[in-house]
């Protein structure tokens, strides 16, 4: 999640989760939660960890951070958010992101700092793939959890920081495709998410004459550590040619395609933008279910050849 405010110099806080940004994978449920603080050089903050953008990316320029990280495996990365580059502030706290008491102290942490809040971007999600009728209530209350609870619990700390601002804010929110298509193997996930959606529309709704833009963003396939753990089937996105066939584009999403729309719904670039969402997928939303097979080009099923190739394997 990030929170910053519009002046010369704002704070933002940001939920991270162990995958940084997933379509339909396993985000760590504990996950890291980053603030950050803008310098006046271009009005935007940067995040880079390893060499490699997450969605917090603000393209390299000074910003002050607060990130609360997750468990286990996290002492690593969140000293990495501490060791901040020149120019740049870090406030890191180590919890799990569906806390509300986490979240509680990490928007304390932010006020103590820098006393004001601009943007917000809930990025924390998780899932596992399962038939809906060999899950039960747990695992469900787990998936609402992850993936949509803390967003409600986020949203209620940030508005009236960035009310009390005066000067509006933005929230954004990573979902995913499968908010906006069936996803068998996900559902309880893909209707987390799809609720987070539309508890965006009503909220910038509520919050617009205060000057708060609420928006989503939902890619697709974008390869993470974690979404190899679920698998696709076969793998066959992990082979040019599935990927050719299944995006439009001819391309696995890169971490970079996220991290850029949520600097531009962060800027004023975006301040007339509210209520909606970004598909930064490869033209996969758009395609809805059309394939471009390599001999007979697009087609909304499978060629009969490789229906046949399949039935002589």
């Amino acid at each position: 999640m990030y929170t910053t405010p519009s002046t010369r110099r704002s704070p933002s806080i940001s939920w991270r989760p162990s995958a940084r940004t997933t379509s339909v994978s396993e985000a760590d449920r504990n996950g890291l939660v980053r603030g950050t603080r803008r310098s006046r050089r271009d009005g935007r903050g940067g995040d880079r960890r390893g060499g490699r953008s997450g969605p917090g990316d603000r393209g390299g320029s000074g910003r002050e951070r607060c990130t609360s990280g997750g468990s286990g495996s996290r002492p690593r990365r969140v000293a990495e958010l501490r060791d901040s580059p020149a120019g740049q502030e870090a406030v890191v706290h180590h919890g799990d992101a569906r806390d509300p008491a986490v979240l509680t102290a990490l928007f304390d942490a932010a006020d103590a700092r820098w006393g004001r809040l601009d943007t917000l971007v809930n990025v924390v999600g998780g899932t596992f793939r399962a038939p809906f009728t060999e899950t039960g209530p747990k695992g469900w209350d787990a998936l609402l959890r992850t993936n949509l609870t803390h967003v409600l619990h986020a949203c209620h700390l940030a508005v009236p920081r960035m009310r009390a601002g005066g000067r509006g804010g933005s929230v954004i929110n990573i979902t995913t495709i499968e908010a906006h298509r069936a996803a068998p193997g996900f559902a309880v996930y893909s209707a987390a998410k799809a609720a987070v959606e539309q508890f965006a529309r009503t909220l910038a709704v509520e919050v617009a004459p205060d000057g708060i833009r609420v928006n989503n963003i939902a890619p697709d396939f974008v390869p993470t550590p974690n979404l190899e753990r679920i698998g696709t089937g076969d793998n066959a996105m992990t082979d040019p040619d599935g990927v050719k066939v299944a995006i439009p584009m001819g391309r696995a999403g890169h971490l970079t395609d996220i991290s850029q729309c949520a600097v531009f719904l962060a800027s004023r670039l975006s301040s007339y933008l509210t209520g909606t969402t970004l598909h930064p997928d490869g033209g996969t939303w758009a395609s809805a279910g059309w394939f471009n097979w390599p001999a007979e080009g697009w087609a909304n099923h499978p060629p009969l050849r490789v229906l046949r190739a399949s039935d002589d394997a």
